[in-house]
Protein backbone atom coordinates (compact mmCIF):
# COMPACT_ATOMS: atom_id res chain seq x y z
CA UNK A 1 0.00 0.00 0.00
CA UNK A 2 1.10 3.68 -1.04
CA UNK A 3 2.71 5.63 2.40
CA UNK A 4 5.27 8.21 0.69
CA UNK A 5 4.64 11.12 -0.88
CA UNK A 6 5.49 10.01 -4.25
CA UNK A 7 4.21 6.88 -4.24
CA UNK A 8 0.47 8.63 -3.14
CA UNK A 9 1.00 11.20 -5.84
CA UNK A 10 1.38 8.21 -8.58
CA UNK A 11 -1.93 6.74 -7.01
CA UNK A 12 -3.77 10.48 -7.10
CA UNK A 13 -2.78 11.25 -10.89
CA UNK A 14 -2.80 7.94 -12.32
CA UNK A 15 -6.73 7.72 -11.24
CA UNK A 16 -7.08 11.34 -12.60
CA UNK A 17 -5.74 10.66 -16.08
CA UNK A 18 -7.87 8.07 -16.08
CA UNK A 19 -11.13 9.80 -15.33
CA UNK A 20 -10.22 13.01 -17.41
CA UNK A 21 -11.85 12.91 -20.55
CA UNK A 22 -8.70 13.96 -22.63
CA UNK A 23 -4.77 13.78 -21.47
CA UNK A 24 -3.79 17.13 -19.58
CA UNK A 25 -0.51 17.88 -18.39
CA UNK A 26 -0.28 17.29 -14.39
CA UNK A 27 1.57 18.58 -11.29
CA UNK A 28 1.53 19.24 -7.63
CA UNK A 29 0.66 23.29 -9.01
CA UNK A 30 -2.61 21.92 -10.88
CA UNK A 31 -6.05 23.30 -9.84
CA UNK A 32 -8.18 20.33 -9.69
CA UNK A 33 -11.37 22.44 -10.49
CA UNK A 34 -10.07 25.41 -12.53
CA UNK A 35 -7.68 23.50 -14.53
CA UNK A 36 -9.21 20.45 -15.31
CA UNK A 37 -12.45 21.95 -15.34
CA UNK A 38 -14.40 19.10 -13.12
CA UNK A 39 -17.58 19.75 -11.14
CA UNK A 40 -18.14 18.76 -8.13
CA UNK A 41 -19.94 15.53 -9.12
CA UNK A 42 -16.52 14.46 -11.00
CA UNK A 43 -14.46 15.89 -8.34
CA UNK A 44 -16.32 13.84 -5.66
CA UNK A 45 -16.31 10.73 -7.99
CA UNK A 46 -12.49 11.17 -8.00
CA UNK A 47 -11.86 11.69 -3.98
CA UNK A 48 -13.80 8.16 -3.86
CA UNK A 49 -11.79 6.41 -6.32
CA UNK A 50 -8.54 7.93 -3.80
CA UNK A 51 -10.26 6.52 -0.54
CA UNK A 52 -11.06 3.26 -2.00
CA UNK A 53 -7.08 3.00 -3.78
CA UNK A 54 -5.63 4.78 -0.68
CA UNK A 55 -8.11 2.55 2.04
CA UNK A 56 -8.72 6.00 3.49
CA UNK A 57 -11.85 8.22 4.08
CA UNK A 58 -11.14 12.00 3.17
CA UNK A 59 -13.71 13.92 5.84
CA UNK A 60 -16.06 16.63 3.49
CA UNK A 61 -14.12 19.57 5.22
CA UNK A 62 -10.70 18.61 4.44
CA UNK A 63 -11.92 18.16 0.66
CA UNK A 64 -13.68 21.65 0.96
CA UNK A 65 -10.21 22.76 1.66
CA UNK A 66 -8.31 21.15 -1.43
CA UNK A 67 -7.61 23.51 -4.36
CA UNK A 68 -4.39 21.80 -6.23
CA UNK A 69 -3.33 18.29 -6.39
CA UNK A 70 -0.11 19.18 -4.34
CA UNK A 71 -2.71 20.30 -1.33
CA UNK A 72 -4.97 16.66 -2.17
CA UNK A 73 -1.38 14.81 -1.96
CA UNK A 74 -0.58 16.44 1.73
CA UNK A 75 -4.12 16.00 2.76
CA UNK A 76 -3.75 12.07 2.26
CA UNK A 77 -0.06 11.78 3.27
CA UNK A 78 -1.99 13.60 7.03
CA UNK A 79 -4.73 10.99 6.67
CA UNK A 80 -2.74 8.18 6.27
CA UNK A 81 -0.06 8.92 9.23
CA UNK A 82 -2.81 9.84 11.51
CA UNK A 83 -3.75 6.12 11.31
Amino acid sequence: MPEDNEDIREVIFGALRAALPQARPLSDETHIIEDLGLDSVAVMDFVMEIEDRLDISVPLDQIAEVETLGDLVATVQRLKAAR
